[in-house]
């Protein structure tokens, strides 16, 4: 039996039990059928099948999932950093314990190669367990003496929060939101993306079984329109964390505004990378590969604009064009897989319109540019190259969220900078240069969250990540994750010396 064919008969029997009964909600520590009677065709996007039927939230629904919320904050928030610290590192150590079994449930519901899904899970359990050992200082604030007066800081929870998360690494995102969320001392209505619920029925019941409380995490599945649109508004909930589309972010802001909610975006990006022509070009080459065909493309910090110095673009267009082309596409439970299916048939079809975009704007399709007609039904697209591109161009301006990539040439660092910043988008930036000064130049002048020079995306924890402009509003990671769910509050003592205005005395 070859890798594949073990990895589908582990697979169909997993997806036993989704197909027993419609995937419904998670409230108070059970499974909720809930009240709707709407049900989602929830499709494999390898051979457009039927998976599983999930039940679309109303708004009873919502309210009972904010309402436990609600009715576990006051115990969970009491709890102490080491008590919440130890139910989180279990929460870690099951998530370890089902990491084959999350994989396999997310390449087939997602599309995505297992060769990225196989590592899920351990980066899930990372999540957990960098911010369980962070959840004792979680409340610690700062000393600040006056004269006569002694005032100090303290951090506290928010309250219950919405954690909206997106269908492209599911299960990783969730833990990313939910975990420092609970360090924090927050409870947490989590509504996945409906093109991919399955996971989060599984971190849900895993979190129980590890020992987190009943209502303390709790999953409403449905459309974002109805469901995710009722959980923003609720009054029970304080804060909204979402990953996802610019277009949605600004909805949610809108949404929330009537009750004040705090809240945490995490938005498009059509991030560059640059490449100079005194670059070490090898390593930039497997860099540029590697962000933008990596799990197809569908991230948000994929790097979909390559800017390459004139003076070296041809030549390193044409090595760049020999390894899009010798990518491998196939199932996502092939181990040799580097491009699986995108999600869903209508995100095929708006990536499949950048082709006829990009021909009638005057770009050159160097390589790719069509469906992968042998694997359909599924949602299979060629890898892309667009050459000869220019900034102003819709395949240089708007997120496609695929595996495509557009480039274009540049004269100089002024020219680079220019094209770089020329965006509504400013989540992350790469720069390729061996020349120190032009590095830190750059990085100061991108108007970026996040720039990583001579590198790929690299994970650090600790480090903020979020975005400007259209790409969001906040940080996660580290201390910044607590700034968003916990609310600063300045007690001020008197030594008893100071005087007291008098009134009507």
């Amino acid at each position: 039996m070859s890798a594949l064919e073990s990895n589908l008969a582990k697979a169909a029997a997993l997806f036993t039990r989704f197909r027993a009964q419609p995937l419904g909600h998670f409230i108070a520590g059970r499974a909720d059928r809930g009240s709707s009677r709407d049900l989602l065709d929830n499709l494999s996007p390898v051979d457009g099948q039927r998976l599983n039927q999930v039940v679309s939230g109303n708004e009873q629904d919502v309210h009972a999932a904010a309402t436990a919320a609600e009715a576990a904050l006051p115990a969970w928030r009491a709890l102490t950093g080491e008590q919440r610290r130890a139910v989180l590192h279990k929460v870690a150590d099951a998530i370890e314990a089902r990491r084959e079994e999350i994989a396999l449930v997310e390449c087939m519901d997602t599309g995505q190669a297992l060769r990225f899904m196989s590592g899920a899970a351990l980066r899930g359990a990372e999540n957990f367990r960098f911010f369980a050992d962070r959840a004792p200082q979680a409340c610690n604030g700062l000393a600040l003496p006056a004269a006569e007066h002694m005032n100090y800081t303290v951090r506290q929870a928010i309250g219950p929060v919405a954690v909206i998360t997106p269908w492209n690494t599911p299960f990783m995102l969730s833990t990313w939101k939910i975990a420092p969320a609970l360090a924090a001392g927050c409870t947490v209505v989590h509504k996945p993306a409906e093109w991919s619920p399955l996971t989060a029925t599984m971190l849900a019941e895993i979190m129980t079984e590890a020992g987190v409380p009943p209502g303390v995490v709790n999953v409403v599945n449905g459309v974002g329109e109805r469901a995710g649109k009722l959980l923003t508004e609720h009054p029970a909930i304080r804060a909204t964390a979402f990953i996802g589309e610019s277009k949605t972010g600004s909805l949610i802001m809108s949404q929330g505004a009537p009750t004040l909610k705090r809240v945490h975006l995490e938005l498009g990006g059509k991030n560059p990378v640059i490449v100079f022509e005194d670059a070490d070009l090898e390593r930039a080459l497997d860099a540029v590969v590697f962000m933008i065909y990596s799990l197809n493309g569908e991230r948000c910090t994929s790097s979909s604009r390559l800017l390459v110095q004139r003076s070296i673009y041809d030549r390193f267009i044409e090595r760049v064009a020999e390894r899009v082309a010798k990518l491998k596409v196939g199932h996502p439970l092939d181990p040799a897989t580097e491009i699986g299916p995108l999600i869903h048939a209508r995100h095929l079809d708006k990536v499949l319109s950048y082709f006829r975009i990009a021909r009638e704007d005057g770009a050159e399709i160097k390589v790719g540019g069509d469906r992968v007609a042998a694997l359909k039904p599924g949602l299979y697209v060629q890898p892309t190259l667009f050459s000869h591109a220019s900034n102003t161009m819709r395949v240089a301006r708007e997120e496609i969220f695929g595996p495509v990539l557009t480039a274009i040439a540049f004269d100089d660092e002024a020219e680079a900078l220019k094209m770089t910043n020329d965006t509504p988008y400013g989540l992350t930036a790469y720069v390729w240069t061996s020349d120190t000064g032009r590095a830190l130049r750059m990085a100061h002048g991108v108007e970026a969250g996040m720039v990583w020079v001579n590198s790929e995306n690299n994970r650090h924890l600790p480090s903020p990540f979020g975005g400007m402009k259209a790409s969001g509003i906040g940080r996660d990671g580290g201390d910044y994750s607590f700034d968003f769910y916990m609310e600063t509050k300045n007690i001020c003592l008197a030594f008893g010396t100071h005087r007291v205005p008098r009134l009507g005395a």
